[in-house]
């Protein structure tokens, strides 16, 4: 079995007093694409580079399968890893780069041979076998890399940012083409990103880490619906999710000009009388002028279908950025102001000290009890 299991592994830097990894627990299942998201800075890296032997693990253990690979040298663990600049040796061919590790390995000619093109064929990769990396793109390159890591058969593989060097359009493609291979040859792959994009289609599931320490790992839809804290909520998605420290009411909390319901078990769970509210900019919807949140819009940003407006709002005397999405073809214009309310169970309720969740998570849009609302300019 290909897992990979972090039992409280840390990474501590000499002359440092905080840990780069701290105390990571985490499971990674046979076949598994986990991926490994966060800023810069959070340990990420670190994590897979421990898995990869590169980095010394100061306490805890790691293991592949059920062997503790701690302290196995990075070439006895039977893990191929793919690097964000490719590392293609220049002056060979596509072939001889992809086969350089089985020839090292003194695996014979032709079983070297079939091996990269098979690795060819899967890439499409094949009509370019005899070419040098110099007469390739980008992405081409970044397959390269990849076939050079499929000929080995591992037990993991391990990618740490392999499209951060391509362009925006080729990314999209090469992600794309990553996320259906890995799950195609079925192999357990860790892989590191710090754009949650990448990291919400890549994933089986997600790991988010910040500081050092992992705050929740879960598959993308529920990183997404249930985040745990702040920080997940305001990290996962795009544009980020609104968040607002609100006053609570007998009810709920107050939305601008509105008491938004909020469950009773709750509201029993709220120390003091704010509380973090979050919502998601296609969770919010126009409301009657005088009721909601008087939001001022600052830019509209047309993407065809829909657009996001992004305003200001003033709460408690301190201005609030707030992001909507609305109907592409219909979008107020910048300048103007508009109210707008959550969606009723479309709310996600944090403690304003601590950061964490209060509640289960919002409910299915099916099981909203109000219509859902483009907001517009004709509202």
């Amino acid at each position: 079995m290909s897992t990979v299991t972090f039992e409280s592994a840390t990474r501590h830097y000499p002359g440092s007093d905080k840990a780069a990894v701290n105390a990571l627990d985490l499971h990674i299942a046979d076949g598994e694409v986990l991926v490994l998201v966060g800023p810069s800075g959070c340990g990420k890296s670190t994590s897979l580079r421990m898995l990869a032997g590169l980095e010394d693990v100061t306490e805890g253990r790691i293991l592949i399968g059920d062997r503790d690979v701690t302290d196995v040298a990075s070439k006895d663990r039977d893990i191929a890893m793919v690097f964000q600049n490719y590392a293609l040796y220049p002056h060979m061919t596509v072939a001889d780069n992809m086969g350089f590790a089985l020839k090292i390995a003194k695996v014979p000619a032709k079983e070297r041979r079939e091996r990269v093109e098979e690795a060819a064929r899967i890439l499409d990769l094949t009509e370019y076998l005899d070419r040098k990396p110099k007469a390739l793109s980008g992405g081409q390159r970044q397959r390269v890399a990849m076939g050079r890591a499929i000929v080995r058969s591992p037990q993991v593989f391990l990618m740490d940012e392999p499209l951060s060097n391509l362009d925006a359009k080729l990314r999209v493609q090469t992600r794309t083409q990553i996320a259906a291979l890995t799950r195609r040859l079925g192999v357990t792959t860790v892989y590191v990103t710090h754009d949650q994009v990448e990291a919400m289609t890549m994933g089986d599931r997600v790991a988010v880490l910040k500081d050092g320490l992992l705050q929740q790992v879960a598959t993308p839809r529920e990183l997404y619906d249930r985040p745990v804290n702040v920080f997940v909520a305001g990290f996962i998605g795009s544009p980020a999710m609104n968040l607002l420290e609100l006053p609570t009411t007998e009810h709920g909390v107050q939305f601008g000009d509105t008491d938004h319901p909020i469950a009773r078990d709750v509201l029993a769970a709220i120390a003091g009388d704010t509380v973090v509210v979050g919502v998601r900019p296609e969770d919010l919807e126009r409301a009657p002028d005088g009721e909601g949140l008087a939001v001022d819009i600052d830019v509209v940003e047309e993407l065809g279908a829909d657009a996001y407006v992004y305003g200001h709002t003033w709460i408690a005397g301190a201005r609030h950025d707030i992001t909507a999405r609305v109907d592409g073809r219909r979008p107020p214009a910048a300048g103007s102001r508009v109210h707008v309310r959550p969606r009723l169970g479309h709310v996600h309720v944090f403690d304003a000290a601590t950061g964490e969740r209060l509640d289960d998570g919002i409910r299915d849009v099916a099981d909203a009890e109000v219509p859902v609302t483009a907001i517009d300019a004709t509202a």
